[in-house]
Order: C-alpha cells, then sequence, then structure tokens
C-alpha cells in the first residue's frame, strides 16, 4: 500500500481515542481497545477502518460537495425525507475512487489471510461527531452485518456513507446545531461474531436507574443484539458488585432476572433484508443467555474499559454460537446517569391510591400524569399533546419528535436497555416498559398516571393521581458520633439511597423479599405437591419455571435480595433479619394457608426465634441460612450480620445459633456477628444473659412499646396510648443500653420511633445509644437534630 492510500485505511490496532477526528469515536474506541487493552484480556473482534480523508476523497472525486450542499438548502421547501432520499441516491450511483478502491480491498485480503480463510464482516459506520459525551450520534448511522466478499464489502461501505444522511440524521444534527458537512464517516469493518448462533447484548458500568457507580449491569438475548437494543425483546439481566471482581473466592452477581427472548434476531438469506426475528424455543426462553463464569468475565473487562477511560461506559458484547468465545464489540461513554448531579435526591410518591391497569419494568423513579394516547406508529403525532403519556407496542428512533413532548412512556415490549427506557432517561421522564398489553388493555383510557418510584415494579394506574416530591440535599449532611443507619426493604430501591451518607444498614427487612420477589411460601416451594388450591400450585409452577427446583429459586432470590442491599452500603455493614413474618402474614403467601395453623393473636404467636427451632418449620429456616451463607461467602458480602428477632429466652438463642450452625452459619467463623432485636421485656431483665450469647442488640422500639404497656400496635381504639416515649419503655430502653455497654456490646436501635419523633431520637443520644438506624427519607434531618444534640452536650 502506497502512502497515499495509507491516508484512506488503516488497521485498527493503529488508531486510539486522539483519532476521533480521523475515525470517529467508534472507531477510535476499537482502535485503542485492541491496542491498550488485549494485553489485560479483553478480547475485540480485529479489522480496519477507512478515515474522514477517505470520505472526504470519495466526496470530492464524485462531485458530491455542492450536490448535498444544494439539496440540504431545500429542506424547508422540501422536507427532511425528499432531501435525505435524494442525497443517499447520490451516494449509491456514485463510483469508488481506484486508488481507495484498493485500499479497501487489500486490507479486507490482508484480514482474511491472517484468518487462514475467507472472512465474513461486520462494516460499521462512525461517524467523527459520533458518541460524544455532549452529542451522542450512536444509532444514526448504519450497520451492516455477514458481509462475504469485495464487492459486498464495497457496497456496504458505500451504503454507510450514504447513512450520514439518513432522516434522524440529519434531523438530530438540526436539533443539535451541528453543521452536516463539518461531519465524516468512517467504516469499521471487523470479523464477524457469529452472535446469531450464539447471544449478545449491551452492558453498563453503572445503574441505568439511580447512577449507582458500584455495579455492572448486564442485558443479553439469544442472537444478535438489534433485538435488546431495539427492545423487541425483555432481555436476561445480570447486575455485577464491581467491588467484588477480583476476590477469587466470590461470584458477585447481584441479581438475575430471567427475560422472556421468545424472538432471536439472524441472519437473512432474502434479498433487501440483512436479519429476520425468528421463533426462540421454550426451552432457551427459560435459560439463562449466560452462565455466571461469563457474566463475571464481561463484568471484569468491563471495569477493565472503565478504568482504562476513566469514566462510566456503554458496552456492547457478543457471544460467538461456533467458538464459544465471548467478545467486546463497541465502547462509548455512558451518556445519562454519569451527568446527573448526585448531591440531590428527588423522592417521588403517590398521595392518593387508584385502580391498577397494568405494570411492567420501571425506569426513572419518578412519578407523572396526564392523558392517555395510544399510537400504532409516529406517523399518528397530529393526535399526540405536549404532556400527553404515550402508548406503545415498542418505540425506536422515529418515535424520538414524539417522546420529548410525552410526561411518561408505556410500552408492551422492552427491557431496561431498550429504546424506550434509554431515551425516557435522557429525557428525564418515567416509562413503564415491556408491560405486554398495555396497548390492548388501555386503548379505552382517558387518564391514568405512571407510577415507577417504588422499584423495580413500574404501575400504570386509572386517573391523574396527586404526586409530592421531598429533596434531599446529600452534600448538607453533618457527620455524627451517634452512628446513623438505614432501614432498608426493598433491594430494587436500595441503590437510590446510596448517596445517604450513613454508616450502614441497620435493618434489612427479608420478609420484604420473600413476600414481593419470592411471593410463596418456602414449604409450599419444598413440597407443592401439599397445596391444596390449584390456582395456586399454577402460579408456583410459573415462578419456579426454569429453576432446578423450589429451593434453589427461593435460596437464590433471597440471597442476592440480601446482596443487593448490602452492596448499596458497602463496605459498611449490613444488619439482615430474619424472617419476621406472622402466621397469618405466612398464611397469605402462596401456598401458605396449607402450613400454616390459625392463631387468635398471630403478634403473640408463632414468630421469631420460637419458629426457626419447631419441627414444623425448621425445613424452610435452612433456606433462611443457605441464603444468608450464599451472599456472604459465595457472592462476597461479608459485611452481613445476622439479627435475630423476638427472642424470648437465653435458651432459645442457643437452640437458634446451633441450628444456624448446622448450616454453616457460626458465630465468629469468617466475621460472622449475631446481633438480636431486644423487643420483648424479657430481653431488659435478663439483658446481661442475652448479652453473653450475641455481638451486639438492635432495639424494636415497636414491639418492645407494645408489650411494656400491653398495647396492641395494631389496635386503633388504643393508638392514642402508644408511646415510645411513655417512661416504661424510656427505662426499658436507658436498662438495656447500659447493660449492652456494661457487656461490652454494641446497642443500636431499628424502630419507627426515632424516624417519626426527633425528641425520642434526642433522648436516644442522650442515653448514649451507639447507632439510631432512620428510614431513609427521615436521615438527612434526623442526623442534623442529632449533631446540634452532640454539640450541646
Amino acid at each position: 500500500m502506497d502512502q497515499n492510500t495509507e491516508t484512506f485505511v488503516k488497521g485498527l490496532r493503529s488508531f486510539n481515542n486522539t483519532d476521533v477526528n480521523a475515525v470517529g469515536g467508534k472507531n477510535a474506541s476499537l482502535g485503542e481497545m485492541l491496542a491498550s487493552l488485549s494485553d489485560r484480556g479483553v478480547r475485540v473482534p480485529d479489522g480496519f477502518a477507512t478515515t474522514a480523508d477517505a470520505y472526504q476523497t470519495f466526496l470530492q472525486a464524485n462531485g458530491l460537495v455542492d450536490k448535498i450542499e444544494q439539496a440540504l438548502d431545500a429542506i424547508d421547501s422540501e422536507g427532511v425525507e425528499r432531501v435525505g432520499a435524494k442525497i443517499r441516491r447520490l451516494f449509491t450511483r456514485a463510483e469508488w475512487p481506484p486508488a481507495l478502491r484498493s485500499a479497501i480491498v487489500d486490507a479486507y485480503q490482508k484480514l482474511a489471510d491472517t484468518a487462514g480463510r475467507a472472512v465474513s464482516v461486520a462494516v460499521r459506520s462512525s461517524a467523527t461527531a459520533e458518541d460524544l459525551p455532549d452529542a451522542s450520534f450512536a444509532g444514526q448511522q448504519d450497520t451492516y452485518l455477514n458481509v462475504q466478499g469485495t464487492e459486498q464489502l464495497l457496497s456496504a461501505c458505500k451504503k454507510c456513507y450514504a447513512s450520514l444522511f439518513t432522516d434522524r440524521a440529519i434531523s438530530y444534527r438540526e436539533e443539535k446545531q451541528f453543521e452536516h458537512m463539518q461531519v465524516s464517516l468512517s467504516v469499521g469493518v471487523q470479523r464477524m461474531v457469529h452472535a446469531d448462533k450464539g447471544a449478545s447484548g449491551v452492558m453498563f458500568t453503572l445503574d441505568t436507574e439511580t447512577g449507582f457507580r458500584d455495579v455492572v449491569m448486564i442485558n443479553g438475548a439469544w442472537g444478535l443484539g438489534e433485538t435488546v437494543v431495539g427492545g423487541e425483546v425483555n432481555p436476561d439481566t445480570f447486575l455485577v458488585f464491581k467491588p467484588k471482581l477480583n476476590d477469587t473466592d466470590a461470584v458477585p452477581i447481584i441479581e438475575r432476572r430471567l427475560g422472556d427472548k421468545k424472538i432471536k434476531a439472524v441472519y437473512s438469506k432474502e434479498k433487501g433484508k440483512q436479519i429476520k426475528n425468528v421463533h426462540v424455543a421454550k426451552k432457551d426462553q427459560q435459560r439463562f443467555t449466560l452462565e455466571d463464569d461469563e457474566v463475571i468475565q464481561l463484568s471484569r473487562w468491563a471495569a477493565i474499559i472503565e478504568e482504562h477511560y476513566e469514566q462510566p461506559m456503554d458496552i456492547e458484547w457478543a457471544r460467538d454460537g461456533d467458538s464459544g468465545e465471548l467478545f467486546i464489540l463497541q465502547a462509548r461513554p455512558e451518556t445519562v446517569q454519569s451527568q446527573q448531579d448526585l448531591s440531590t435526591i428527588t423522592q417521588y410518591r403517590l398521595h392518593e391510591s387508584g385502580q391498577a391497569l397494568v405494570s411492567g419494568i420501571a425506569i426513572g423513579q419518578k412519578a407523572a400524569s396526564g392523558r392517555v394516547q395510544v399510537l400504532d406508529s409516529p406517523d399518528q403525532h397530529e393526535k399526540f399533546k405536549d404532556g400527553d403519556l404515550l402508548v406503545a407496542e415498542m418505540t425506536d428512533p422515529d418515535w424520538g419528535p414524539l417522546m420529548k413532548r410525552a410526561s411518561g412512556i408505556i410500552t408492551d415490549k422492552g427491557g431496561r436497555t431498550a429504546h424506550a427506557a434509554i431515551v425516557s432517561r435522557e429525557l428525564g421522564i418515567p416509562a413503564v416498559v415491556g408491560c405486554g398489553d398495555a396497548v390492548k388493555r388501555l386503548q379505552h383510557t382517558t387518564s391514568a398516571t405512571i407510577d415507577c418510584s417504588s422499584g423495580e415494579k413500574g404501575m400504570v394506574y386509572a386517573g391523574e393521581l396527586k404526586i409530592e416530591t421531598d429533596t434531599i440535599a446529600v452534600d448538607d449532611a453533618p457527620r455524627t458520633q451517634t452512628e446513623i443507619m438505614v432501614n432498608l426493604a426493598s433491594p430494587e430501591g436500595a441503590f437510590r439511597w446510596s448517596a445517604l451518607p450513613t454508616d450502614g444498614v441497620g435493618l434489612a427487612r427479608m420478609e420484604f423479599i420473600i413476600n414481593n420477589a419470592i411471593q410463596a411460601h418456602p414449604l409450599a416451594l419444598l413440597h407443592p405437591d401439599k397445596i391444596s388450591n390449584k390456582e395456586q400450585r399454577k402460579q408456583i409452577r410459573t415462578l419456579i419455571d426454569g429453576w432446578q427446583s423450589g429451593e434453589a429459586y427461593f435460596v437464590r432470590t433471597l440471597a442476592e435480595g440480601i446482596a443487593r442491599i448490602a452492596a448499596s452500603q458497602y463496605p459498611q455493614p449490613t444488619i439482615v433479619r430474619l424472617s419476621d413474618f406472622k402466621s397469618n402474614e405466612y398464611a397469605q403467601l402462596l401456598g401458605g394457608a396449607d402450613f400454616e395453623l390459625p392463631e387468635e393473636n398471630p403478634m403473640l404467636g408463632f414468630r421469631g426465634a420460637a419458629r426457626y427451632c419447631s419441627e414444623r418449620y425448621r425445613e424452610a429456616f435452612a433456606l433462611e441460612c443457605k441464603a444468608i451463607k450464599r451472599a456472604r461467602e459465595h457472592i462476597g458480602m461479608d459485611t452481613i450480620i445476622i439479627m435475630i428477632p423476638f427472642c424470648r429466652t437465653p435458651e432459645e438463642v442457643d437452640e437458634v445459633l446451633a441450628e444456624m450452625a448446622k448450616h454453616g452459619l457460626v458465630r465468629g467463623e469468617k466475621g460472622l456477628k449475631i446481633y438480636l432485636m431486644a423487643e420483648v421485656p424479657a430481653n431488659v431483665l435478663l439483658a446481661s444473659s442475652f448479652a453473653a450469647r450475641c455481638d451486639g442488640f438492635s432495639i424494636g422500639s415497636n414491639d418492645l412499646t407494645q408489650l411494656m404497656l400491653g398495647i396492641s400496635r395494631d389496635s386503633e381504639v388504643l393508638n392514642p396510648y402508644f408511646d415510645e416515649m411513655n417512661p416504661a419503655v424510656m427505662k426499658a430502653i436507658k436498662m438495656l443500653i447500659q447493660e449492652a455497654h456494661a457487656a461490652g456490646i454494641k446497642i443500636g436501635i431499628c424502630g419507627q420511633g426515632p424516624s417519626d419523633n426527633p425528641e425520642f431520637a434526642e433522648f436516644l443520644v442522650r442515653e448514649g445509644i451507639d447507632s439510631i438506624s432512620l428510614n431513609p427519607d427521615t436521615v438527612m434531618q434526623t442526623a442534623e437534630a442529632i449533631a446540634m444534640l452532640e454539640q450541646r452536650n
């Protein structure tokens, strides 16, 4: 290749991030990874790229510059569609300059020689203004897959050039005020990864909903990645905790969610059609696209790429179905959550309830209401008014102008990385995606409210409900001598509070995970044949579909839920309370009625420590122990502390400790600490005996008040007398604090009282309590009150 053609085509490895003007962000990034990260194990398909000079030479050789500018001058009079079509025809009719043609053909032949055989390639567009943090042009130009032979390659390269003037690309540049002729296009040519026979997807080096930086989020589906990026499938989702990636003893997958993956994209042999969607076999729908070791491998690569670029990244990956090898196809800066101001937290909540219409995946952690507008295509834009809720089967870039006018988005298809999800985050509006039947069910709905504020499940309610917001300024938080911890229940909502300046999780409620994520009674999962209700038996079969067993479903789901909560505050401790359902609450779980006996007073009945060692529940308690052990040792969340609730006697503590030890949870081994909920008067009167058997107390002020005063906390009649600042309750708490300190163990409180009553919090501080665990939305104001009190003292 002579010196002239060297300016037209070079191997990808010869480029780096300083070459954006020469080959665009996409190809510069590929070159950077090939040259700098291959030695660290990151596998990127090799190839070559044409330069911006090659594009300009193509324009000049065919006299296209003046013709394109003349066409663009007529946009106002002729419209984008007509002008775009005219410009694209100019490219397809143009001829390759001999030197440029020769350079491309020679580079392709060299790639084939290296492989030792004829190769199929992916031909990708890379605009010189693409993938910049302040103006992402991603998805505006075209890609051609499974291209074989020089003539197909030259045709695909020419089509890439023409795609610089698609209707979407022209409109996008107009909106971003980029000069059309100042943007050039580089074509990247890479060895093809046969994901059509394997799997592919996208991953981000942060949580796409909250901006939490300590996770890698991976989406995956069978076949080519177009179905994931386009939102045509609900993909598998994996969350991996980055700080534990280099721990060889840990598999830090803190969430895995099975997507239905009903279709996959494969290559098409039909003329004029690159790919087609085909049905996925039921057995493949019910299994994950990635094994654990592959999830960890991709996550390690993602962390390496993020470290190299020194910013959060948006990455495409694929697995070759022939070789089984994983590859990174693209990496670009993440441009939404990484740009957010994390110094404040805005909390949304509905002030009233309404009729639930549909549900799906929550995007945006916000709420919005408006007129419902169900559309079949963006061509129906005349029906749409600013502030409407957009309801569609799915969206793509053609929907962009309508989405910008919407107050919220609802789709039947798609996952967290679908087009609708990505764009709604960028626009700062809530979306509920993957609903399945929203278009059908909302067809005759006039107005509705989207609620994405309560975790991973997004809800759509009838009517325009009242929405309240609170803004919390994180940077203004004072530091206190008393440890300030946070009460958390929802794994999905935990990351949103990670920026709070706390000393860990003072109470992680296991029963919330069981009720919301697992949904079934643990004994019903172990013995589905004993469930008398046929419909509930069917529901449980659906829940565990694709799992090895009901036990595996319970243990993994609970372990990952606990681990996700612990990850939100790592490396601070997370105190996980063992299940504290009452028998009537257990009975309400799927299949629960067949395993629970009715009690006249469940609040004082078969709950807490007594349940764990009973023959009636021991088998289910084993699952809880296995889940905690998995979260601590397999996933790697060694900051988890176990808390035993409702212990009536010291001997009962001994029984529970012995039962836990049978399942590998031994106090003191592998750093395991055991705390007790101090909520029964016996815990106060026999505090020294209880203290000898544990590493700390956490006061459950609700139950302690109930039992000290003989008032049911659920009694509406006696509610005015339920007072945690009653002298008897306060005296009991004072005694507990003194006894704990005398025994040399820590004592905190995790009841509702300090969150609701600043005076109660001040009392606790004066008595020298070690920690106060608060509801997330009260952390800031209560911490400020505590800091002022500590200063006065």
